[in-house]
């Protein structure tokens, strides 16, 4: 979906460089950024808590065995 927004020369030119230090686009900053607002966070959040308890289950994860059908399906 393509947006169009209107903003300020000046803080496009601020903001065209601060995503520039950040390896991005302009334009994928302001995705990552829309991503974020829409939810996006809430999904790192509960991949870390998932993470999380990966970490302390001691290598195991209890009784989930690997399957490698189930990983290939699409």
């Amino acid at each position: 979906m393509n947006i169009t927004l209107s903003v300020d020369e000046q803080v496009a030119a601020r903001a065209r460089e601060a995503a520039k230090k950040m390896g991005k686009s302009l334009n994928q900053a302001v995705r990552d950024y829309l991503d974020q607002l829409a939810g996006g966070a809430q999904r790192g959040q509960q991949w870390a808590q998932f993470e999380e308890r990966c970490l302390h289950a001691g290598g195991k994860l209890q009784d989930w065995r690997f399957n490698r059908d189930e990983a290939n399906e699409r």
